[in-house]
């Protein structure tokens, strides 16, 4: 739930602040009679996002296990990609974001109203995409209520502070925000990262595993079990199952994975913060 949640935020985050970029500009140019188009678009996005969704869940039930396992597997290690290539996107066009969306529905308008519900379903829609993707690869075969009850909460609470943040009512440090949740986000990448080597695993796609602690040449043997102090069904281990993928006892694959992910990417990403920090206190100099 705690994970979904963090997706749901600020990946909801993320489409409340591009809608509202293109709201603002039409107002701002007295259009506000196109609003309706905006909100055909979206409402279009959505509708496409759920259906996609519901299609994909039920024929993955459809498959023999080895293909659910195999499939499960790659669509986490999918989601794994796509969460490292949304935070490092983010990062990067965040600064101009608001102005390539003005200048592509600037011209949209300019076209007429199918255009303008064309820029915020593609707008939209991609975000809505990444987030289904994303959640997909966190549930993947285990769809009980708290993934779906902690996206939804992360969603609605995204548009209310995205709808304060347009009426000006609260002020939200973005830059801070994006940077807080990305970190935390690619460790969550990285949980996701090794629970889709595990399913791979268990398809016999990757070295199969054993339930023996082994030594690391073994690379499907378990690398160590605390199942004994943390059980996997108690309220720590369902927590830390949440929110980092946790599994009391991994194969050492799985833990090169999870190690070898965060090694690279969490200080790529820190230092390139970082960076992206004094570039903007340098520009506001």
């Amino acid at each position: 739930m705690l994970a979904n949640f963090l997706i749901g935020l600020r990946e909801g985050l993320e489409a409340s602040l591009v809608v509202s970029i293109l709201i603002a500009y039409l107002v701002k140019t007295d259009r506000r009679h196109d609003l309706r188009h905006i909100w055909a678009g979206v409402a279009t996005a959505v509708a496409l996002v759920v259906a996609v969704f519901a299609t994909v869940v039920v024929l993955f039930d459809q498959l023999p296990f080895v293909w659910q396992e195999t499939v499960g597997g790659l669509l986490s290690i999918f989601a794994a990609a796509l969460v490292t290539w949304m935070i490092f996107w983010m990062r990067r066009t965040a600064r101009t974001l608001k102005r390539e969306l003005e200048s592509e529905l600037a011209d949209a308008v300019a076209l007429g109203p199918l255009a303008i519900a064309t820029v915020a379903f593609v707008t939209v829609g991609r975000e809505g995409l990444e987030t289904a993707a994303i959640i997909y690869g966190t549930i993947a075969g285990s769809y009980t209520p708290s993934p779906f009850i902690g996206a939804a909460s992360g969603l609605l609470v995204a548009v209310v502070l995205g709808y304060l943040i347009y009426r000006g009512a609260i002020r939200v440090n973005l830059s801070t925000f994006f940077t807080v949740t990305g970190a935390l986000l690619v460790v969550v990448a990285a949980g996701v990262l090794a629970y889709g080597v595990y399913d791979l695993q268990e398809a016999g796609l990757l070295p199969r595993l054993t339930n023996a602690v082994g030594p690391i040449t073994q690379l499907g043997s378990t690398a160590f079990d605390i199942s004994s102090t943390i059980p996997a069904d108690s309220w720590l281990g369902t927590l830390l199952k949440g929110t980092l993928n946790f599994q009391p006892n991994p194969s050492w694959l799985q833990v090169l994975a999870w190690t070898g992910y965060l090694a690279v990417v969490l200080p790529l990403y820190l230092r390139g913060a970082r960076t992206g920090d004094r570039q903007a206190a340098t520009v506001k100099r």
